[in-house]
């Protein structure tokens, strides 16, 4: 297998988080249109955007896949034939779709198109069916395990389709069949199959009873959120069993999240093509991904877990609500001004928490991405100094940014 035999698939809710993505070495980058994808609370792009998308993913020598794949209804149809219509003609990709009528404007619009997980393909006959169809690439349900997987690739190339299969390889997990759930609409009125879930089944509940009234409050797990999918300990396998396209989840979350599981993965992919025929490799492979999921513990996740490939997965529910990432970022300003021929970032401190000496600094923004620098030092109203409050204006050495970008601080959680 070589390095072109594979994408490694990186979301995208935001210019920043598209930016950080390519930066850090996705091979393609996979967003959501307004209205019609599965993560609605992302800020999304519109048509308009389409054109800088499709150039900036260019130059960076990547894919850019728009995602069309929530529910759509009737009222809907001649917008999504227009969206369509717009990504074929301003340079993306493909479409990531499963509802027919989208399938159906791809193929009178010859736009290539990808079949989505909502589609729940578990097996070689409807893989063949959405081939008949012309998907070019499949991502197949996320409760198969790696034999099944490898059992419909194996057929693949034994029927000589035209197709690639891509599967999950990190990021949330949901408790509904392929994310099929019903539970937000029932709860809230918000349809997790319009993208806009709200997540009941992250949060603890209180268990009544309804004879004598006592209640018990279930608080060791969150009995309906499972852990984040982790693949990287055993990305290999997944490589072996002939997946094409390695994608990441996160269209909702921040641009740290997208830059650093892209880069821990494209490490990990890279170094398994690299080294897969050394005699030892099981053993500095396995050394190797112990530091990078260290890293990937850094930013967002419930803790991790291998999903469904080595079969149903046992105690995988999360042990608390929210984050468990050994890394928070707090905003403390923006960037006023770069002096490029110096290499020197402006900054102005607005929050009380304010900037330290040594403090790991993150500066974000649509046009820069994501540069990280360490505060080794700075001055702060044009005289060295080891600290800065709200208010000063602080100079620091940095690569280059953009008058706006907002500058966070990454520490530790205690």
């Amino acid at each position: 297998m070589t390095p072109h035999d594979h994408e490694l698939i990186a979301p995208a809710g935001d210019r920043t988080s598209l930016l950080a993505a390519l930066q850090a070495g996705a091979d393609a980058i996979y967003f959501g249109a307004e209205g019609y994808n599965m993560r609605a609370a992302s800020k999304s792009f519109g048509t308009d955007d389409f054109p800088d998308i499709a150039a900036l993913c260019g130059r960076h020598g990547a894919k850019a896949y728009l995602a069309l794949n929530t529910l759509i209804c009737d009222r809907e149809l001649d917008t999504v034939d227009d969206m369509v219509k717009a990504a074929s003609e301003k340079g993306l990709d493909a479409v990531i779709c499963w509802d027919q009528a989208v399938v159906d404007a791809c193929r009178r619009n010859g736009m290539p198109f990808h079949l989505s997980t909502q589609a729940s393909v578990s097996n070689y006959a409807a893989v063949r069916h959405y081939a008949s169809l012309g998907a070019n690439m499949i991502v197949l349900a996320r409760e198969l395990t790696l034999e099944q997987v490898e059992a419909i690739t194996a057929s693949i190339r034994e029927d000589g389709l035209d197709l690639r299969i891509e599967c999950f390889v990190h990021g949330a997990m949901c408790m509904a069949v392929s994310g099929r759930c019903f539970l937000s609409q029932d709860l809230f009125g918000r349809s997790a199959n319009r993208g806009a879930c709200m997540q009941p089944c992250r949060r603890r509940y209180r268990i009544v009873d309804p004879d004598d009234g006592k209640e018990l409050t279930l608080d060791a797990d969150t009995v309906m959120s499972p852990k984040d999918l982790c693949t990287l300990p055993f990305i290999d396998k997944l490589l072996a069993a002939g997946i094409s396209g390695f994608k990441i989840e996160g269209r909702n979350r921040s641009p740290e999240y997208v830059g650093t599981t892209t880069a821990c993965y494209r490490k990990a992919l890279d170094f398994c093509l690299e080294h897969a025929e050394d005699a030892n490799f099981r053993e500095k492979y396995d050394a190797f991904a112990e530091k990078l999921e260290k890293k990937l513990e850094t930013v967002y996740n419930r803790g991790f877990s291998s999903g469904f490939y080595f079969g149903r997965p046992i105690d995988a529910w999360t042990r608390q609500y929210g984050s468990l990432a050994t890394e928070r970022k707090t905003y403390i300003g923006t960037v006023t001004k770069y002096y490029p021929k110096a290499g020197i970032a402006q900054i102005r401190i607005h929050a009380r928490r304010g900037l330290q000496l040594h403090d790991k600094l993150s500066i974000q923004g649509p046009t820069t991405g994501i540069v990280t620098i360490s505060a080794s030092s700075f001055r702060a109203n044009d005289k060295p100094v080891s600290s800065a409050g709200r208010g000063d204006v602080v100079t620091i050495p940095s690569a280059k940014v953009r008058e706006n970008d907002k500058v966070y601080v990454l520490e530790p959680v205690i």
